[in-house]
């Protein structure tokens, strides 16, 4: 079966193991989906992230569980070419958020997210990708090349209630939430020529940084050089078909089944990226789901072995800051904030790849700085997932679980910490309050 990503890390898998049953068909794909072994954490509803849909439902159906024997089940009938195109795999995947809790919190480490974009890509190319799929998908290039446009629209339609209606019955982006605007003016680094007494580090700024939300990447710049290192945008390598265009993870591609958009956004970062891999020069990124993928998806998108050398170099912002602290003496001068107890909240992402440790050390270096950590699964927002027509109840639902809950409940004046573009997103529509990313608050802090 030709595959749209790379499995051969599950080549040897099951060789000697008590598998339940790898499918007859679908090679080291059907491997991956294979490694279940039924502990049925994903049944769980205590702490952790596993597994959202089933948290809202209680239907097994709608487990980790229940998606790996939907696809068993497909793959087992290896007559039918169309096997991805099966309405039961279509049932089962409609409420998976891409959480990647599943890999941190299922004894198995089941991927469910690369199993889905997959599914979503081998869907594709039997029956097309749907235009809402492409639009969102393509939020790269859309911002990258029609910026202008894309803001007037996506203000049009949040505006003018009947064109939000008409976007829902043509498109299926629901109307009852409005959808995230590009900035005014896109991130613009100011040069300021400072060279860094600790070195030099390299600033990824993601799509949804650079387009939506620049003061974010601002205040980390802001921060790092404040902390000593003097800092670097990435950019395109010269050779880059189009240098204009800013790098991007391909996350949202990956998301969506895109596979071959995504290959290509994961190629122009390598390229940019070739001589700082020699360099061994810190990449720091800001958003946990790109940076975060490059650190894991750009391994199944089959570039060669420099993705592994690259991902000894990425770093979200607080881990970079926790590690120089540990490891080099870093030492950043930060005043009291005068705010009571915040409240913050982790992006799956950095749950499932155990980030939330340095967002805590790096919140105890504020002086009298206190918080609670949201004990919560998914916000529900994943990406485009809150964003879907079909999916607003179940979106609104997860984030009801807990997160909105606490942070409706917290003091009016308290910090919101929340380092995911869309969990901002979906905390502000769901509780009239804003959060903000570690940066920002860094940044508030600088003695």
């Amino acid at each position: 079966m030709k595959t749209f990503l790379d499995w051969s890390a599950y080549d040897t898998y099951g060789i000697g193991d008590a598998y339940s049953g790898i499918p007859a068909t679908g090679g080291n794909y059907a491997k991956a989906v294979a490694v279940c072994m039924h502990s049925r954490d994903c049944h769980k509803t205590g702490k952790g992230v596993m597994c959202p849909s089933y948290r809202i439902t209680g239907d097994r159906a709608h487990s980790t569980e229940a998606r790996v024997a939907a696809f068993k089940a497909a793959l087992n009938d290896g007559s039918d070419a169309r096997a991805f195109a099966d309405p039961r795999l279509d049932e089962a995947m409609d409420l998976c958020v891409s959480c990647k809790a599943c890999k941190k919190e299922c004894p198995s480490s089941v991927d469910m997210t690369l199993i889905k974009t997959e599914y979503l890509a081998q869907r594709h190319e039997l029956v097309g990708a749907p235009l809402r799929t492409r639009l969102f998908g393509g939020v790269p290039e859309w911002t990258g090349r029609h910026r202008a446009l894309l803001r007037f629209a996506i203000m049009l339609r949040n505006r003018v209630a009947p064109l939000a209606k008409l976007a829902e019955s043509w498109l299926g982006v629901t109307a009852r939430r409005p959808v995230p605007e590009p900035a005014p003016k896109a991130f613009a680094r100011k040069e300021t020529g400072a060279t860094g007494a600790r070195g030099e580090v390299i600033l990824f700024v993601d799509t949804f940084c650079h387009h939506f939300e620049p003061e974010v990447a601002e205040a980390a710049v802001e921060v790092l050089e404040r902390a000593g290192y003097g800092v670097r945008i990435a950019e395109p390598a010269p050779t880059d078909a189009e240098p204009n265009r800013p790098l991007c993870c391909g996350r949202t591609y990956l998301t969506t089944g895109l596979v071959d958009k995504a290959r290509g956004e994961a190629a122009r970062v390598l390229a940019a990226f070739r001589g700082e891999i020699a360099a061994q020069t810190p990449i720091i990124g800001l958003e946990p789901s790109c940076l975060l993928s490059l650190r894991d998806e750009l391994y199944s998108l089959g570039l060669g072995p420099e993705v592994g050398d690259l991902g000894k170099q990425l770093y979200l912002l607080e881990e970079f800051l926790a590690r120089e602290h540990q490891n080099n003496g870093l030492r950043l001068e930060l005043k009291a904030l005068d705010a009571p107890k915040a409240l913050l909240h982790g992006h799956c992402h950095q749950k499932a790849f155990g980030a939330m440790r340095a967002m805590r050390k790096v919140l105890g270096w504020i002086p009298g700085f206190s918080y609670d950590i949201v004990e919560t699964s998914c916000c529900g927002m994943a990406g485009s997932f809150g964003l879907e027509a079909e999916h607003y109840d179940a979106s609104m639902q997860m984030a009801e679980l807990a997160l909105l809950p606490a942070m409706r409940n917290a003091a009016a004046d308290a910090p919101l910490i929340a380092n995911g573009f869309s969990c901002r997103h979906q905390i502000e529509h769901g509780s009239g309050r804003k959060a903000r990313h570690i940066a920002l608050l860094l940044r508030d802090a600088l003695a």
